[in-house]
């Protein structure tokens, strides 16, 4: 039924199979260094904690000793106490160092204090509340391994061990172009045939999404020198391009002959919907991807094919999103013969509902959505079946 085309397995994988990671490493602040790919593994210079540390505010103790304590010192976090002695209780606060010859700390809920005296109210036991040296990070462990994006959480696990610059990998170059010109940007009049370029809106977000260093050459007119000239300084300074609409066969469609006078073209004709038409090819030492033109089609076919060749790119290994198997609340009665890509939202019962129309121009319907069913191709949906949930949370990373 889908003679001559790709699937859309077939198609992302022959797309790795030509990504090449950028090999290029740079050292950037660690206070920078969110959402970049680690280029080595990071290891500990120390323990975590540095020392023994109270997990409550409360009253240190040793409990080889009495219920009822004389309150002979106050520690603060940030200050260390003297050598406990016998018959004494250290007045102490989240994080302080726990001092000599206490081996428990007592939570002050469970204590009384009155005229300088704390009586217990629970017997503590060896260890209690005590956060003890190295317990979350050992000198010399792994903390960050190779290849990782880093999330806020670990920039702040490198902070935690004083690690102050981290080698990532140098940003993927992401060149962006659009041609027609039908287009027009906001703010300029739309004269008649004319339609706001919102593909480059929605691409070029995408591109800061995952942390590219774009570079938006804009709308580029109708014509094969003038796309041809884009295309080679596109290829001098970019690892990827990529383009929306033009590479088709009609008359005024010139990315397809430029991306051949200038490089190699493979035209795929992709068994999915929206977005049958896929374009990837070389130009110099860039990679081109050239996307349809329809708003939906661009949007959609960025995420399933561009997204995992920019992760590819950028050194990550795991590149496949994550679904989430999740209940229907609409019926889809007449699939199509491709597998379909289906614009749905998250609703009060816990269900997806299905936007009205899926048709691939109408760009209200990605903004409307929380993500996408990955329907199989000729499956119908009937109300409460499990679908495959692609949600923008996963696509977007």
């Amino acid at each position: 039924m889908n003679q001559g085309l790709l699937s859309v397995d077939e198609a992302l994988a022959r797309l790795l199979a030509e990504a090449k990671p950028v090999a290029e490493v740079e050292e950037v602040p660690s206070l920078e260094a969110t959402n970049r790919i680690l280029a080595r593994a990071q290891r500990s210079a120390m323990d975590v904690p540095p020392m023994d540390n109270s997990a409550m505010d409360g009253y240190a103790v040793s409990t080889k000793d009495s219920s009822r304590l004389k309150v002979a010192q106050k520690i603060m976090a940030g200050s260390v106490g003297k050598p406990l002695e016998k018959g004494t209780a250290a007045r102490i606060f989240t994080g302080a160092p726990i001092p000599p010859g206490a081996d428990a700390v007592v939570m002050q809920e469970h204590c009384t204090l009155e005229n300088d005296f704390v009586t217990l109210k629970k017997t503590p036991k060896a260890g209690d509340w005590i956060r003890l040296v190295g317990s979350d990070v050992k000198k010399g462990g792994e903390i960050l391994p190779a290849g990782k994006r880093l999330l806020p959480q670990d920039t702040g696990l490198a902070a935690s061990v004083g690690i102050k610059t981290l080698p990532v990998y140098r940003k993927v170059k992401l060149g962006l172009f659009f041609t027609g010109d039908e287009l027009v940007m906001p703010g300029e009049a739309l004269a008649p045939g004319r339609i706001y370029n919102s593909n480059r809106f929605t691409l070029r977000g995408l591109g800061e999404l995952f942390g590219c260093e774009l570079r938006d050459y804009g709308i580029v007119p109708d014509s094969l020198e003038a796309t041809r000239e884009v295309l080679r300084r596109a290829a001098a300074e970019c690892d990827l391009i990529v383009t929306s609409g033009g590479v088709s066969v009609g008359d005024a469609d010139y990315v397809k002959p430029a991306v051949e006078a200038e490089g190699k073209l493979l035209m795929w004709r992709i068994a999915m919907k929206p977005g049958r038409p896929l374009a990837f090819g070389k130009v110099g030492g860039a990679a081109f991807v050239g996307l349809p033109g329809n708003p939906v089609s661009s949007f959609v076919t960025f995420l399933i094919f561009v997204r995992p060749f920019l992760l590819r790119t950028q050194g990550l290994s795991a590149v496949q999103p994550k679904s989430i198997a999740a209940r229907a609340d609409f019926d889809w009665v007449e699939p199509d013969a491709r597998r379909e890509f289906l614009r749905v939202k998250w609703n009060e019962q816990g269900g997806l509902d299905l936007y009205p129309t899926q048709d691939s121009a109408v760009l209200t319907s990605t903004s409307w959505a929380h993500g996408l069913v990955d329907n199989p191709a000729g499956q119908a949906i009937q109300k409460g079946d499990m679908v495959r949930f692609l949600p923008y949370s996963e696509l977007y990373w």
